[in-house]
């Protein structure tokens, strides 16, 4: 499902029992390489606003007014009523949604809606409020936002990886003391970077200059999500890769993640454009987090747990997972699936195949999701829920507590709470205008 980050966003990215787990990579043999101890790389979207045909009518007809009609003597003459306000939309209401303390408003609504116009989005209160509350929560309305203490994470993680390796110490440092493009050595850069795409660019820097560096290192920048949603950096590729990016893109994907255009663009994509039977936004946040469709996978988890006796993790990955890819191993998911093949008539085959759609909408009209969900019912009181938050715990090096993907949905849909009063507000005041 959706790739984990070394250095992940503001809440984090989620490590699941199935295989997601975050892999740090292995920059010091890349820093090895270097020093030869190894032998093995702005114009937005219009918004389409209707323009009205020129009248058809007779010129003549339309230059001559018709005559006014005379008022009858017994009534007063008609004074045209006070035209009726227009209530704020578009735009506008985005504007007025975002909270009023952050700066260039007007510049963040438009960019939200150009996203919602190329994507075909609706632009409702509901899914307004939705991204504006990710980004409050991601970055606080920060095109590329700093990240505390970022140079000692990265030093740390690089010092583990080497000691992980086995690299003399002596060979990193001397890799990081060569000269990069800007005239810095990278040490000296590592000792001051801030944000995740200084991170990024630091490394595609780096790799530029190791032999073969674009052959072996070019897809593993450790530095995979970014932007103001904190969207990863894998997600928009692939979502480049199938629907056209709809600005004239000034270098890679990778680099579009940390505009605040491109970063808005991919991280409403991947918030609201796909489709679920979900009935509050709660879960979509839930999915920000751990994947989409991970809450409504966690349901079924759980409904597999019901009908089958055998507990198994909510984290949402029904099949064991490496670099985004399923693997042939099975997960405790589908183990738990196959003790109930007799009960569903399916077989082994048949129920992997199935749970080979989990992640996408498809998955719910499969005859194993169908069918489990019947077995569950039948033995609950009530049928059983299906979307649930799943449970996972956070990992990250700029963690000090431990963080769960509940505890991020929860905090995102407070503020959207808050967004949608303001809206509620907004609509008042337009009755009030009227």
């Amino acid at each position: 499902m959706r790739p984990d980050s070394t250095f992940t966003c503001a809440a984090g990215r989620a490590t699941t029992s199935e295989g997601r787990a975050p892999r740090l990579l292995p920059l010091a043999l890349l820093l090895a390489a270097i020093a030869g101890c190894a032998t093995d790389p702005s114009p937005r979207v219009a918004i389409d606003t209707p323009v009205r045909s020129a009248s058809q009518e007779d010129p003549v007809r339309a230059a001559a007014p018709a005559p006014a009609k005379p008022a009858r003597p017994h009534e007063p003459p008609r004074v045209p009523a006070h035209p009726p306000a227009k209530s704020v939309q578009g735009p506008a209401l985005l504007e007025r949604l975002i909270p009023s303390n952050v700066a260039n408003r007007a510049e963040w609504a438009t960019e939200i809606y150009s996203a919602f116009t190329a994507l075909r989005i609706a632009p409702t209160a509901e899914n307004m409020c939705a991204v504006i509350a990710v980004t409050e929560q991601e970055s606080g309305f920060r095109a590329d936002p700093s990240v505390p203490g970022l140079s000692d994470i990265a030093w740390k993680e690089m010092e583990k990886q080497r000691e992980r390796i086995g690299v003399p110490k002596v060979v990193v440092q001397t890799a990081l003391k060569m000269q990069s493009s800007d005239g810095k050595s990278y040490s000296e850069r590592l000792d001051t970077v801030k944000t995740e795409r200084q991170l990024s660019e630091l490394y595609d820097d780096f790799i530029g200059k190791v032999p073969m560096g674009k052959t072996f290192f070019s897809n593993r920048n450790p530095v995979r999500t970014g932007g103001p949603m904190q969207v990863s950096v894998a997600f928009a590729e692939k979502h480049a890769a199938s629907r056209t990016y709809p600005y004239p893109a000034s270098g890679s994907i990778r680099h579009e993640v940390f505009t605040r255009r491109g970063g808005i663009y991919f991280g409403v994509a991947h918030l609201l454009d796909y489709p679920t039977s979900y009935n509050t936004h709660i879960y979509r946040f839930a999915d920000f987090n751990a994947g989409q469709f991970a809450s409504r996978n966690a349901a079924f988890q759980n409904a597999v747990t019901l009908a089958s006796g055998t507990p198994l993790d909510l984290d949402g990955d029904v099949l064991r997972y490496e670099q985004g890819q399923p693997v042939a191993q099975p997960s405790n998911t589908e183990l738990a699936a196959r003790a109930l093949g007799a009960r569903l008539d399916m077989s082994p085959s048949e129920i992997r195949r199935d749970l080979e759609h989990g992640t996408g909408q498809e998955f719910e009209r499969t005859r194993l999701y169908v069918r489990v969900f019947a077995l569950a019912d039948k033995l609950s009181i009530k049928p059983v829920p299906r979307a649930r938050v799943p449970s996972i715990v956070l990992h990250s090096p700029k963690f000090t507590r431990k963080l769960t993907t509940a505890w991020y949905a929860s905090r995102v849909d407070d503020r959207n709470r808050r967004c949608l009063a303001r809206a509620a507000d907004a609509g008042a005041a337009n009755r009030d205008d009227h």
